[in-house]
């Protein structure tokens, strides 16, 4: 893993530097080129010998279901000529992580058994902020073995208030 964040950095800060008058309109087109490079059938074409360049850059432009602006296509253009496509997502997470430290904010992720009302994830993401001292982008993943609850990760800190994750603690004091 560390072999990708290395091979990633440069691409990330350079895109950082090139981008910091649109910082926000740069880290939604990189989300989502990130998200189609994750793909495994992707990388399986790009990767082929028989496939082009034009051909990789093609289909990930008619994949993408957003207009690309032209430092974005220059970008990618840039990404699968090096042959770092595999690297995408981890350049798209090292850009909000600089994006973020700009702003002195960060990425919190709350997963939920149940899909959350816009009125309650306002209600949690207030919390959270107060809980963590700073401004959180919160996003939500479903995760229905959490039975109920929420479990929330904002960097390396987990807040685990799940039925899953109480079963668990009643479980291993059961068995003591």
């Amino acid at each position: 893993m560390a072999e990708i964040a290395t091979i990633a950095r440069p691409y990330a800060e350079a895109l950082f530097k090139a981008a910091v008058s649109d910082l926000d309109g740069s880290s939604v087109w990189l989300d989502t080129l990130a998200s189609i490079a994750a793909n495994p059938q992707l990388q399986q074409f790009a990767d082929s010998p028989k496939t082009t360049e034009a051909q990789v850059f093609e289909l990930i432009s008619a994949v993408a279901k957003i207009t690309l602006p032209p430092q974005a296509q220059n970008f990618l253009r840039t990404v699968i000529e090096n042959g770092r496509l595999s690297a995408l997502p981890e350049i798209a997470a090292q850009f909000r992580a600089l994006k973020n430290a700009q702003s002195g904010s960060s990425d919190a992720v709350v997963y939920s058994a149940f899909a959350i009302d816009e009125a309650a994830l306002a209600a949690v993401a207030q919390t959270l902020e107060q809980r963590f001292g700073k401004k959180l982008n919160v996003s939500v993943q479903l995760e229905p073995e959490l039975i109920g609850g929420i479990r929330v990760v904002v960097g390396d800190e987990v807040l685990d208030t799940s039925i899953k994750a109480r079963l668990e603690q009643m479980k291993v004091a059961l068995s003591a």
